[in-house]
């Protein structure tokens, strides 16, 4: 009987846990969760935050699934792991020897380190422990601040002023989300932002937390002001969970490095989700994630590679969709708003909670974009060659489908390419490319149709 471990109970680690037994009735497969839930929706906690959905209902598996599909889940931390013996020490005291072993510990929210950060008040919404701290602290909270330039500060902002707290939210540079969006869009954000009440304080970092008693109660700017507040919110990225990499001969970089197979570089040993650095087939490097697709998909890859199978994972092309301040985002492919600036490297080393090192690595030669903007919403394609390898949606959502359908397929739309780059016209560009996408669907029908009717030819039908 073969013995698999899994650390982690996120997306990735339960959808090789559903691998796995799909694949071998009779297989032993333990999964590790260092928290006290079942396995439970990460996106979905902005939701449980503004109470669009309860914390039942945040909840992906009951702990009756676990018994169902015959998985033991044990609520506790994995210490270290011995590669050679091939086995897991427990925080419990417990040593768990395995066959096959999966990481997937997902990626941890960057501290802050400012003076003050640990001040009692200074949160962030990572898990389901933190945001139900958040919910809690908002019932007595008058103003709260709130730090970071991705979507998880955002999603914090918005939460807080949902709870009727008076909310600054501080950008360290003169527009929203430097490194994704592009002034016009940046201004679509900041319009829905400010409806909400939320104050934005451009140009605006932090110097000092300052506290009475071990309770934050206010916060020092760059600009010299002191902003009153029971709350403050982190939000400057995440990292990959490296730390049971530590002292052994696991290797990483970014994240844990894996091959096509999401093997490490030790028998037996497999890495996916937050904390795997993947092959991506779009740069031809290694480069990290923290999208719940790429969690899920990587995580069944890793689990049919664990039985023995070669099955080389292809990295898909990176998809979220969000709702921020009521209106919708999709980010599908490489969308960066310009690339990093030289010497901005070092800012990249960690990527927002829900978001892609695609997004916003440095395009090469051969780039161009397509937009298109109105009062309510804004579409921007970005084109190589003959190809759309990345796309921005703010405010109608009538083109994701077919978009990610072109990216992912890397369509020609030579043919429409003209009117793509035209731009300025939302009517227009959305023409052009449901037009190059039915036309795709149709070129995918004619071959279907020339392949059966071949293989009707060669006798594979009566």
């Amino acid at each position: 009987m073969q013995r698999y471990v899994i650390i982690g109970n996120g997306a990735a680690g339960t959808a090789a846990a559903e691998e796995l037994r799909r694949r071998d009735a009779l297989a032993s497969i333990t999964v590790l969760t260092n928290e006290p839930y079942s396995m439970y929706s990460r996106p979905g906690l902005a939701y449980l935050l503004i109470e669009e959905v309860s914390h039942h209902r945040a909840m992906e598996r009951d702990p009756e699934w676990y018994g169902r599909w015959q998985i033991r889940l044990i609520y506790s931390r994995a210490e270290r792991i011995d590669f050679y013996a091939r086995q897991v020490r427990l925080a419990n005291g417990q040593d768990l020897p395995y066959d096959a072993l999966l990481i997937a510990v997902g990626a941890v929210a960057v501290p802050s380190t400012l003076p003050g950060a640990d001040l009692d008040g200074v949160v962030n919404l990572d898990t389901m422990d933190s945001t139900l701290e958040i919910i809690r602290r908002a019932k007595s909270a008058r103003a709260a601040i709130v730090v970071g330039g991705g979507i998880t500060a955002l999603e914090m902002a918005e939460g807080f002023a949902h709870h009727k707290i008076e909310t600054h939210y501080f950008v360290r540079k003169h527009n929203l989300w430097s490194a994704l969006l592009n002034d016009n869009e940046s201004s679509l954000v900041e319009r829905q932002i400010l409806q909400h009440g939320v104050h934005i304080h451009y140009g605006t970092e932090t110097v000092e937390l300052v506290g009475i008693d071990g309770r934050v109660s206010a916060a020092i700017t760059t600009k010299g002001e002191t902003i009153d507040c029971q709350m403050v919110g982190v939000a400057i990225g995440v990292r990959a969970n490296l730390a049971l990499g530590k002292g052994t001969p696991l290797a990483t970089d970014r994240g844990i490095l894996t091959d096509e197979t999401l093997q490490t570089n030790l028998p037996g040993a497999y890495a996916a989700g937050d904390c795997a650095q993947i092959y991506d087939r779009l740069s031809g490097e290694h480069r990290c994630d923290s999208l719940w697709s790429t969690a899920v998909a990587s995580g069944r890859a890793a689990a049919i590679n664990m039985t023995g199978e070669r099955y080389p994972y292809v990295k898909g092309v990176p998809f979220n969709a969000a709702l921020l301040f009521g209106l919708h985002l999709t980010t599908i492919g490489q969308v960066s708003a310009a690339g990093p600036k030289d010497g901005e490297a070092e800012e990249l080393s960690f990527i927002s909670r829900g978001s892609s090192e695609v997004w916003t690595a440095k395009p090469g030669g051969g780039y161009t974009s397509a937009w298109a903007n109105d009062a309510t919403s804004s579409q921007r394609l970005i084109l190589r060659d003959s190809t759309i390898v990345g796309a921005l949606l703010l405010g109608n959502q009538r083109l994701a489908d077919p978009l990610r359908d072109l990216i992912e397929g890397r369509v020609d739309i030579s043919a429409v390419k003209s009117h793509l780059v035209q731009g300025g016209n939302t009517q227009g560009l959305a023409k052009a490319v449901m037009e190059a996408w039915r036309q795709s669907r149709s070129n995918e029908r004619t071959a279907h149709l020339a392949q059966t009717r071949e293989f009707g030819r060669l006798g594979g039908s009566s």
